[in-house]
């Protein structure tokens, strides 16, 4: 029992022998600065490039005023410089006319654009009516064309039916070729029909124009 507590007595007094020395440290001060402005060398190549510029030289004049010896005259811009900025100014940083100005140009032309779709929209539809007239008309056209077709199809069928036979099957190609045989004849005929109806509607419109004008038919007037 007396052997176990003498290892914990000498842990006990371990941090009271090691408290004093362990604050003896003391961190070194930062390094001071050389008293006046400090120049990079330009022929060395390891100074900073930024240290080379005009705005390293504005800092030194910021920090040691005249000692610096800087001219305040080189710390503004130039000519060329100044009108760069002006010109970036104008461009990023507009005027409040200018921006009112841009601003009504833009509601103009957003309310031109408006009052042309308006205008556009009652003018489609006043024509509404008539489109949709117009839809219906062709739509019963397609119908009736298409009802034509069909009648002249069952026809020309069922006319080529009697002319081969009941017996020929309609699906067979010598069924096929006849039908469509009486059909270029059955289009060939109206189509001679219409020619002869133009013609003679030709030949009415000139002998009412006879009728009615002496001078053309080459007859003297009384």
């Amino acid at each position: 029992m007396a052997a176990a507590a003498t290892p914990a007595r000498g842990l006990l007094r371990l941090p009271a022998a090691l408290g004093p020395r362990s604050c003896n440290y003391h961190a070194p001060p930062p390094p001071r600065r050389r008293p006046g402005p400090q120049w990079p060398d330009p022929e060395n190549l390891l100074s900073p490039r930024w240290q080379l510029g005009p705005r390293y030289a504005a800092k030194q004049f910021a920090r040691h005023g005249a000692a610096s010896g800087v001219a305040p005259a080189s710390l503004w811009p130039s000519p060329e410089q100044l009108r760069e900025l002006e010109a970036e100014e104008r461009e990023w940083y507009p005027s409040l006319a200018t921006m009112q100005e841009s601003l009504r140009a833009k509601q103009e032309a957003e309310e031109a654009r408006r009052r042309a779709r308006e205008q556009h929209i009652a003018e489609c539809m006043a024509k509404m009516p008539q489109m949709i007239e117009t839809w219906r008309q062709q739509k019963r056209e397609r119908w009736e064309k298409a009802q034509a077709d069909k009648e002249r199809r069952a026809r020309l069928q069922a006319e080529a039916q009697e002319r081969l036979g009941y017996h020929v099957d309609p699906r067979s190609a010598r069924f096929q070729e006849l039908v469509q045989d009486l059909d270029k004849q059955q289009r060939k005929r109206l189509k001679e029909e219409r020619q002869r109806q133009k013609k003679e509607a030709q030949a009415a419109a000139m002998a009412l124009t006879e009728a009615q004008d002496p001078a053309v038919s080459g007859e003297p007037s009384s």
